[in-house]
């Protein structure tokens, strides 16, 4: 049967591939430990659960307006306002199928064939591929170690052409576990001021932030950052509500129009049940348990990267944000390990998880072939084991 072309071009998620490897291994009866996931370990909290059973016995079970219901984009709206500083009317807010979803439809909504988008790198693998189902372009910008992998103003202002639609911010970013401070966000947006360049700020991470780290939102910076920016986020990260597929955007209301007008002839409404336990999810009880698996994350962090710079060959800056280490392991490219030649990052994790049995993600589809990311949405035990088989493979 035919497949379009469109289709073929896409290729399978990094780290969904990694993942299934690894599943692989284990039915064989080999004990993997896996880096590969981007979902919390955690379980959704209690809360949120029981609220969405009390949806469900009371018939929240039928359509809703493709945007989402009103009281959770009133919700939403509101939480962007005192946390956020962000002036959304409930009506500039779309709920959507998750993350990847908000991601898809804004891009859809946004771009045209033949339009630019600068994409810092390292970025999250989902970003160029939707860039390119919009017929749109990504123009990569590769950012610098030294400055912990974030653009800079003259790296943003060098990448701007007259074609130049959208800049994507990542923060906190995965892959690489930084975040912009807020002088480093100001400075980028001042050199948008006078464009028509439109911000894309995907924050599902904003509640994952450790040590000092301030987090902020791009579209609170001023006036023309608000009215050029569109604001994502979502409950999978920091509610631990991978399974729930909500997401949302805020933004210019023609632009959530567009999106929702998009997501009537596609999916309809996300789940309605699962909408009514988000308005509960918002609730007092929020900042207990998103506390409790922020402290966890960041010790996790820290032991990560310590652990990791202490092994030969590798260098990993310091995690701020989200649940991610992205060392640089170019070091060890060249090596004959056991019979095998390590290229690049492909090799790296291909090789890792068959000798040593740890599931990392190639750095390569985050535009990044010099590093590998590891995720610590893992107990502290299976980190522990799993940094213990490394450094012992890197030592062969």
């Amino acid at each position: 049967m035919k497949v379009s072309q469109r289709a073929q071009q896409v290729p399978p998620s990094a780290t969904i591939a990694v993942t299934a490897r690894a599943q692989e291994l284990k039915a064989q009866g080999i004990d993997v430990v896996g880096f590969g996931a981007g979902a919390p370990d955690f379980d959704t909290p209690d809360y949120i659960k029981e609220a969405c059973i009390k949806a469900l016995k009371a018939g929240h079970t039928k359509y809703t307006p493709a945007a989402g219901i009103m009281e959770l984009r009133a919700k939403i709206a509101e939480k962007l306002k005192v946390e956020n500083g962000l002036d959304y009317a409930p009506t500039q807010i779309i709920v959507n199928m998750g993350g990847k979803h908000s991601v898809y439809e804004a891009m859809q909504a946004v771009l045209d064939p033949g339009d630019e988008v600068i994409l810092p790198a390292p970025f999250w693998v989902t970003y160029p591929e939707a860039i390119k189902l919009a017929g749109a372009v990504a123009r990569v910008v590769q950012t610098d170690k030294a400055n912990s992998y974030k653009l800079t103003p003259a790296q943003l202002k060098a990448a701007i052409t007259p074609k130049t639609a959208m800049l994507i911010i990542n923060s906190p970013n995965n892959p690489g576990g930084f975040t912009y401070s807020p002088q480093e966000l100001a400075a980028l947006a001042r050199v948008l001021e006078g464009t028509d360049v439109m911000v894309m700020s995907d924050e599902i991470y904003e509640k994952l932030v450790f040590g000092d780290t301030k987090f902020v939102s791009f579209a609170s910076l001023s006036k023309d950052a608000f009215a050029r920016t569109l604001t994502l986020n979502g409950f999978s990260k920091a509610f631990s509500m991978t399974g729930w597929r909500l997401g949302y955007t805020a933004g210019p209301l023609d632009v959530i129009k567009a999106m929702s007008r998009l997501q009537d002839h596609s999916t309809s409404n996300t789940v309605t049940f699962c909408q009514y336990a988000a308005v509960e999810a918002m609730g007092p009880q929020q900042n207990e348990a998103i506390e409790k698996m922020r402290v966890e994350f960041e010790n996790r962090g820290r032991y990560m990267t310590d652990r990791l710079n202490a092994m030969d060959g590798v260098e990993c800056p310091e995690a701020t944000g989200a649940f991610y280490c992205f060392p640089d392991v170019s070091a060890h490219y060249g090596r004959n390990v056991n019979g095998t030649t390590i290229k690049g990052s492909m090799d790296f994790a291909a090789v890792l998880l068959e000798q040593g049995h740890v599931a990392v993600v190639p750095g390569l589809p985050f535009g990044c072939d010099r590093n590998v990311r590891f995720s610590f949405a893992c107990s502290l035990e299976q980190i522990t084991k799993g940094l213990d088989r490394l450094e012992k493979w890197l030592n062969q």
